[in-house]
């Protein structure tokens, strides 16, 4: 459907920024920004330990949800950004009061930075939106959360939480769901295990593994990513379809200082479903395509597509700070190699039809998150209206000695076409 409306808002009951809006809705979702544990009314880090920091981040969560009258059973994904994973307990007494039932899908991992330094912990958000954006007529769509005993369970988060035409899986440890331990071995040993796990819920739910739209792996040292290439390349393609149009997912590659239970890897994705949630008619269930799109204006990769469009959104991989004409990371420092970042999502927007005030919303890993000012020195002139949701942490390491790196949801009006 042509000219969704993208709204984008802010509330005053939650911290407030020039540099993003809180909340972007487009469609059937709405995009959060990474919410610091800051009082709205000082705009200091509250005092306190982590169990109170968690407090704050998730009170201003549902201050934002409240004010675009939602409720916080209505988020379906949580990414929870720990400065010391030893914390996730501490941390988990107080997300399990914010939720009554319907626990979202949920990735912990801890980063070695966070804006203001003294922040333990920050959280973003991605929730439901029945109703749409205008000029979509209201739509009671049913928000579908699911479990497998195929795959590893959390009594803090559900496996894959469904709404329209996504699935949200939660982050994927290398867990053996018979024992609920990690599995014997090394790096591949574990990113093998990830991923079977994945395949385990979306076998669950009916859904093919190539249904994939977007990965985010997170990986505990960056010199394992060639051995962890090695496995996940056996995984994609997955299908003859697939493999006949060389079909891979959008992609980000983090650097964790730490995962849960010491692990070496965690991955998470995004997944296309295309029979939508009840109620929607049976008519309107079937035969969206995922659009798979490069362009050679932006810097490829074997292992990841640079856009996946589903629906009405597209999922554009992380991008570094290459030249595409070289290969190679472009001379200067944080504020040029952003300037690149940024330049390379535009080609690959651009390359779909798109502007850049169609982001949704933005996600920047920084080698030193000392450098977001001059990162945001460059930022805002990609912009002409308002700004998207943001999340930024600080990494130990970004590929080829990056000193940022930098990913885009965007937001997609035509949906992807059915097939014929």
């Amino acid at each position: 459907m042509a000219g969704i409306i993208k709204v984008s808002r802010n509330t005053e009951n939650a911290p407030q920024s020039t540099l993003s809006s809180q909340t972007v809705a487009f469609s059937h979702y709405n995009n959060f920004s990474a919410q610091l544990p800051v009082d709205p009314k000082t705009g200091d880090i509250i005092v306190g330990d982590v169990k109170d920091q968690a407090k704050q981040c998730l009170t201003n969560i549902k201050a934002i949800v409240e004010s675009i009258n939602h409720v916080m059973d209505d988020v379906v994904k949580i990414n929870v950004f720990l400065k010391d994973v030893a914390d996730m307990e501490a941390v988990d007494e107080v997300y399990a009061t914010f939720f009554d039932n319907l626990l979202p899908t949920r990735t912990v991992v801890q980063v070695s930075a966070l804006p203001m330094s003294d922040a333990l912990v920050q959280m973003d958000a991605l929730i439901s939106n029945g109703e749409g954006t205008a000029p979509q007529d209201p739509c009671a769509l049913i928000k579908l959360s699911r479990n497998t005993e195929n795959a590893p369970q959390c009594a803090l988060s559900t496996q894959t939480v469904a709404f329209s035409h996504y699935n949200n899986i939660s982050a994927q440890l290398p867990i053996d769901p018979k024992t609920g331990t990690l599995v014997e071995g090394g790096v591949k040993e574990q990113t093998a295990q990830c991923l079977k796990n994945m395949k385990a819920v979306l076998e669950s739910i009916d859904v093919p593994f190539d249904d994939i739209v977007k990965i985010n792996m997170y990986l505990n040292d960056l010199a394992d990513v060639d051995a962890v290439n090695e496995v996940y390349s056996t995984f994609f393609p997955d299908s003859a379809i697939a493999r006949t149009v060389a079909y891979v997912p959008a992609r980000s590659v983090i650097a964790a200082d730490a995962l849960p239970m010491g692990a070496l890897v965690q991955i998470d994705a995004s997944v296309s479903h295309g029979d939508g949630t009840p109620p929607q008619e049976v008519e309107d269930r079937h035969n969206i395509v995922i659009r798979a799109n490069n362009t050679d204006a932006a810097p490829r990769s074997a292992l990841h597509t640079q856009t996946v469009a589903f629906s009405h959104y597209n999922h554009v991989a992380a991008q570094l700070p290459v030249d595409v004409k070289t290969n190679a990371i472009v001379a200067g420092g944080a504020k040029e190699q952003a300037k690149q970042c940024m330049n390379n999502i535009k080609a690959i927007v651009e390359s779909v039809n798109h502007v850049m005030d169609d982001i949704v919303k933005i996600n920047i890993q920084l080698k030193d998150v000392a450098d977001i000012d001059a990162v945001n020195e460059v930022y805002t002139a990609f912009f002409q209206g308002d700004l998207p949701a943001r999340t930024v942490v600080g990494v130990s390491q970004i590929e080829m000695g990056a000193l940022v790196q930098i990913d885009a949801v965007v937001s997609n009006g035509e949906g992807t076409l059915p097939q014929a």
